[in-house]
């Protein structure tokens, strides 16, 4: 069941495009259940397509497509200490956005862009009592930056605003709780990541005149966000030979989630570049079966349910459907997998200066390749 298991997790990871939030990785902890030492590289590239349409009182024009395509990478390795302690050492991307409006579209916004970007590693222990009870805890530090280029319309016409941040490094930690059945390859794990809180020193411009603020003088600032806790239950059950059932739930509490740097919040009277109303459900249900000793493939459905209400211009979705497809050769203590997954986004509305837009019928693709390694 173990090949079953690597395409299962390929499904489970493949396409983090456009997630709850600005979400690139699930933080998921089943490398800890491999066994003995195993090394694992992970690569997805995603497409999405983002677009909307403006108010009438812009004339409706459309906004184009505002979301970059982009690469997701991840290493991760297990070790095993003795019967009862293992460990993992996790490098991914936890959060991350590639905004970017077309120029010349008419949208009132347009040519505006912003970009997150942000590195993890994550080291946990687990110890496993005797009967298939396991614990584990461990702690992750994340280093995180932004920049944006925002056409913010504002009382006397529109003005260009840009906002960079450091580099920030800030730490969490995570604990859970796992209980297994190898007779039937059965397992569920609870895993909790605690907040992660950044304090970002900021440099802020206009390139007009802005009340007393003269054109394009860099204002240097500070703020404060936070990457949200969260909840992941994940699953796994042998329901008929050679055939694996799988799927999780994810909670995370976006609502928490909020980049206001000063000057920018002070003269929009308390407004957010990004923010988001309610935390995001994120479920999983998938399907593994091994048809040789060397291929076995899987296939996943995920589906998170829209939160309503209004969403940032530098995030206009809420929720998906999604369905993908894995594929798993394993030769010796080589396994490589292959896995494509498209998502179906949920429509969403936005605001600009106080006059509503709409964002329908939004989609992206994701493909990805996943090469591990057994010693």
């Amino acid at each position: 069941m173990r090949t079953i298991l690597v395409t299962s997790l390929l499904a489970l990871a493949t396409s983090p495009a456009l997630a709850g939030g600005v979400e690139r990785s699930n933080q998921s902890m089943a490398i800890l259940f491999e066994e003995g030492n195993y090394l694992e590289f992970g690569a997805s590239y995603s497409q999405p397509s983002v677009s909307g349409v403006g108010n009438v009182a812009f004339g409706s024009p459309a906004s184009g497509n505002m979301a970059d395509d982009f690469w997701t990478l991840d290493l991760r390795f297990r070790g095993q200490i003795n019967e009862q302690l293992s460990y993992a050492l996790i490098i991914d991307e936890p959060i991350g956005a590639n905004i970017d409006y077309p120029l010349g579209t008419g949208y009132p916004i347009s040519g505006s862009t912003g970009t997150i970007r942000s590195t993890a590693l994550t080291g946990v222990v687990r110890y496993a009592f005797d009967g298939g009870l396991s614990v584990y805890g461990g702690v992750r530090a994340v280093r995180t930056r932004g920049s944006v280029d925002l056409t913010v319309p504002l009382p006397g016409g529109p003005e260009f605003y840009s906002m960079s941040t450091n580099t920030d490094t800030a730490y969490g930690y995570l604990l859970g709780v796992a209980y297994e059945i190898p007779e039937i390859a059965g397992r569920v794990s609870v895993t909790y990541n605690s907040r992660v809180r950044h304090g970002f020193s900021s440099v802020e411009t206009f390139t007009q005149d802005v009340g007393p603020i003269p054109a394009n003088t860099e204002i240097p600032g500070s703020f404060n966000t936070t990457i949200p806790e969260s909840v992941h239950l994940e699953f796994q059950t042998g329901i008929m030979e050679d055939t694996l059932l799988f799927g999780g739930i994810r909670w995370v509490r976006w609502s928490k989630f909020d980049i206001s740097p000063e000057i920018y919040s002070a003269i929009t009277s308390g407004g957010s570049l990004v923010d988001y109303n309610k935390p995001t459900v994120t479920y999983t249900l998938g399907v593994g079966r091994r048809f040789t000793e060397n291929w076995s493939g899987a296939v996943s459905l995920g589906y998170e349910p829209k939160v309503g209400g209004i969403s940032g211009n530098l995030g206009p979705t809420d929720g998906f459907r999604s369905i993908g497809v894995g594929a798993t050769y394993t030769i010796d203590n080589i396994s490589i997998s292959g896995g494509v997954q498209y998502r179906r986004i949920g429509s969403t509305r936005t605001q600009i200066g106080g006059l509503v837009n709409e964002f329908s019928s939004n989609s992206a693709w994701s493909g990805g390749v996943r090469v591990g390694y057994r010693f």
